[in-house]
């Protein structure tokens, strides 16, 4: 699982930001932020992305990264979902897949993490 939610990172900051195979990412950030350097930023949004991703697959400090990935999807989603519903793949649900992604973070650390520690120490 761990895995997963580091592939999602990566894939979403290379290839939807970076690469820019999803434009309505771009469009979004410049709804929020504006024209001016929408480009530039949606690229250090996708750097920040593939810099958590490495950081899940490092599993280093596991529960702090989990944390700061809860709050960062938490954020985004509401201010996408209050600035641009309109731009959003699937528009105002897609806080649900946020609140899924957010459930899935929380779940792997906090709940399999824990009981795989337990196991091994028996």
């Amino acid at each position: 699982m761990t895995y997963l939610i580091g592939v999602v990172w990566l894939v979403n900051g290379l290839f939807c930001k970076i690469l820019n195979f999803v434009p309505r990412h771009e469009q979004i950030v410049a709804r929020i932020l504006g024209d001016d350097f929408s480009k530039p930023i949606t690229i250090l949004i996708g750097l920040s992305e593939i810099i958590i991703g490495l950081w899940v697959l490092s599993k280093l400090k596991s529960q702090l990264n989990a944390i700061a990935q809860m709050t960062i999807v938490a954020s985004m989603n509401i201010l996408e979902f209050i600035l641009a519903p309109d731009l959003l793949l699937w528009g105002k649900l897609n806080a649900l897949f946020a609140l899924m992604f957010i459930i899935l973070v929380y779940y792997n650390e906090f709940v399999l993490h824990k009981k795989l520690k337990l196991e091994a120490s028996k």
